[in-house]
């Protein structure tokens, strides 16, 4: 397993990340004074969030499946779990986008290569047992 998001398990087939992108941020408020650089005052962490860059290959090994449970969780808005194939606890992210982009299309207009485009970003998990009694709800 290359990483895992909420259902959804990246592997080599048949959904294969191939790049991931991190960004992190830091929250400072600028204080104004006469003469000099403004102070600045840490005020926090700022938003945490990667972008997976993962290719489907349907007429081969499948996974649709796999698509379709990625915009089951986006439009959910429910918290997801990530993890990274090592085992590296990644923590709470939401999905806030999937974006597909279809090439070598077949006779039927289905794309042979689906490059797909996941953005996510770190949030507060779930507090509540509702949580998991809807997530369950809607993955079986």
């Amino acid at each position: 397993m290359l990483m895992m998001i909420g259902p959804v398990r990246f592997e080599i087939a048949p959904l294969n990340a191939t790049g991931i992108g991190h960004a992190h941020e830091a929250g400072f408020a600028e204080k104004p004074v006469l003469g000099t650089m403004p102070p600045l005052e840490f005020i926090g962490a700022g938003p945490e969030s990667w972008t997976i860059a993962a290719k489907l290959f349907p007429q081969k090994f499948g996974g649709m499946g796999d698509l379709e449970r990625l915009a089951q969780a986006r439009a959910s808005g429910l918290p997801q779990y990530m993890m990274r194939g090592d085992g590296s606890l990644m923590g709470w992210v939401v999905i806030t986008q999937v974006s597909e982009k279809w090439s070598y299309l077949d006779a039927r207009g289905l794309g042979r290569v689906i490059d797909v485009t996941i953005a996510v970003q770190r949030c507060q998990g779930p507090s509540s047992g509702a949580y998991f009694s809807i997530l369950s709800g809607l993955f079986s």
